[in-house]
């Protein structure tokens, strides 16, 4: 990898900023300084510094988040701020984006990362990997709401949607429940439940395969995956391989 292109990739400046930072010789490689750009290095060998501080190459990374609501699950947007603009610079030049998305309105666990090949394992309809949500319902929700929800809820566009597991929780005329899909279509668990006459007043996701929100994670609060989850994440992709 070209030495400018790796500095810029670790969001050290632009590639007129690193350019002034190896005329200024404050760039070395094994002890050596350099002043060409274009030199190849290898981050997994090479001792890369920049003013004497040792740069540590990362080529992805893997956020877990508690998003709020009023943010949209996208990377830019013109109008509404976006779940990236909560999150600082030091993870921004990565440019992580979201895995799924989640409904403006909709808190709960969110995952941000640059790693598309892993990104689309945990998003794939074939893999059929499993998101929990915790929702109020305006409505009493009943067994007979168990057993069509097993069954495949048909949408108002005709579409029937795969089996989902459905728990009460609480049953009144604001029920709270949690539900379990295997898909991601368009505002899905608040279509489901108004195909059967009840409207969802809240809602949280609380699990996307075996990754847990943190419940130490505050609203707009995020971290960094464990060696645990991502070894989950990645076994997604090793199966993809196998």
């Amino acid at each position: 990898m070209r030495l400018d292109k790796l500095l810029g990739n670790m969001g050290y400046g632009s590639r007129k900023e690193i350019k002034s930072l190896l005329k200024k010789k404050h760039i070395s490689v094994n002890e050596t300084i350099i002043k060409d750009g274009s030199v190849h290095v290898d981050p997994d060998s090479d001792i890369i510094k920049v003013q004497g501080d040792i740069v540590h190459y990362q080529k992805y990374i893997y956020l877990m988040m508690n998003k709020p609501p009023g943010f949209i699950s996208a990377t830019a947007d013109k109008v509404d701020k976006t779940v990236i603009d909560i999150v600082s610079k030091d993870y921004q030049h990565f440019n992580p984006f979201p895995v799924g998305r989640l409904d403006k309105d909709t808190e709960g666990l969110l995952l941000l990362t640059n790693d598309g090949d892993l990104a689309h394992q945990l998003t794939s309809p074939k893999k059929d990997v499993p998101k929990s949500y915790y929702a109020k319902i305006d409505g009493f929700v009943t067994e007979a709401d168990i057993s069509s929800f097993k069954s495949g809820i048909v949408l108002e566009d005709g579409y029937k949607a795969k089996p989902a597991k459905l728990t009460i929780l609480h049953a009144g005329n604001e029920s709270e429940i949690e539900i379990a899909i295997t898909e991601g279509k368009y505002h899905q668990v608040k279509r489901m439940f108004e195909a059967v006459d009840k409207k969802v007043t809240y809602l949280k996701r609380l699990t996307m395969g075996n990754l847990k929100l943190d419940e130490n994670l505050r609203l707009s609060e995020y971290r960094e995956l464990t060696d645990q989850e991502l070894n989950y994440c990645f076994s997604l992709t090793k199966e993809k391989k196998s």
